[in-house]
């Protein structure tokens, strides 16, 4: 059994994680699609209906049926709510008013957050390259929403769609720092299965409660074919895909390739949905973007040196 991961995996294993990031880039065009013919709440409990029933399936055939404490279906629900329930009301409600290259080049601040948040809670060390790199991020972010326009924000002009978009990335910092007390029981497998079908739950009783989870006449070819590419493929597969590259190569080098996923969401919104963003917006989603590199980078080497120090001490 293997005791960590494996630096030289195969090139299938990097080919499924440069899918994966343009997979996950696809999500943001497909929830606007999906979102104009049928509400939220109704999308997305579609959705993880498909991804609960497909992750479940693999879980009980890789690990056998789930036997889980209190505790985990405690850690389950919490990770439901943050990452699945509130964060795709926020993602696909956001989706209705904005665009979605746009919208995907705000949460690409997501690991700045991430970081922001474990050196305020949870003491991890912070290093002035890091703090710059997070910086940078959220300036990018400010120009991102602002439209270039910084002083949007103190006028109070900053929209709803962009405070949503911005939730879902300090829903996810949430769900990622509650995902780690979860996986000291459970595999990642088991752990998303968990919270996507805790989170379709919630889900499914928000539509019900609205109304409008089999309210779907309207819904043609297009809108269906949406729901089940965010179910399937933006949920099943490549949250499998990047849990498999997590356990073979490390945490680190996975999570490198998520800064494509904002580059796949301009690029496929400006092909599939005639999406124009203007050079301001571009020219912020490229400082987040390098911001967050310069974060995980110096990140990286805080760790080195602490893993050092804790060998010679």
């Amino acid at each position: 059994m293997s005791t960590g991961p494996d630096r030289s995996a195969s090139p299938a294993t990097y080919l499924k994680l440069l899918a994966t990031a343009i997979v996950w880039g696809a999500t943001w065009i497909a929830g606007r699609v999906a979102v104009s013919e049928a509400s939220p709440l109704a999308v997305a409990s579609w959705r993880f209906l498909l991804a609960a029933t497909v992750l479940g399936t693999l879980v009980v055939i890789h690990e056998g049926w789930p036997r889980w404490s209190f505790k985990e279906w405690l850690t389950l629900a919490a990770l439901g709510a943050s990452g699945i329930f509130l964060y795709n009301l926020c993602f696909l409600y956001g989706l209705k008013m904005l665009e979605a290259g746009r919208g995907a080049l705000v949460v690409a601040l997501t690991p700045a957050v991430v970081a922001t948040g474990d050196w305020l809670l949870f003491g991890a060390p912070m290093s002035p390259a890091k703090a710059a790199g997070i910086t940078l991020a959220m300036f990018g972010c400010l120009l991102v929403v602002t439209n270039g326009d910084p002083r949007l924000l103190l006028t109070g002009q900053v929209g709803l769609g962009e405070w949503l978009i911005i939730g879902c990335s300090v829903l996810w910092a949430i769900y990622t720092f509650v995902g780690r007390r979860g996986t000291r029981s459970l595999s990642p497998l088991a752990m998303t299965f968990g919270a996507s079908l805790t989170g379709w739950l919630m889900l499914t009783i928000a539509a019900l409660l609205q109304g409008s989870l089999f309210s779907l006449a309207a819904t043609t070819w297009r809108g269906w074919s949406a729901i089940v590419f965010l179910g399937l493929f933006g949920t099943a597969l490549a949250f499998t895909w990047y849990a498999e590259a997590v356990q073979r190569i490390g945490a680190t080098r996975s999570a490198a390739f998520i800064n494509l996923v904002p580059v796949s969401a301009v690029i496929l919104g400006a092909v599939l949905l005639d999406e124009r963003l203007g050079v301001a917006v571009l020219s912020g989603g490229a400082l987040v973007i390098a911001g967050v590199i310069i974060t995980n980078q110096a990140g990286a080497r805080l760790a080195a040196g602490v893993i050092s120090k804790e060998k010679t001490a």
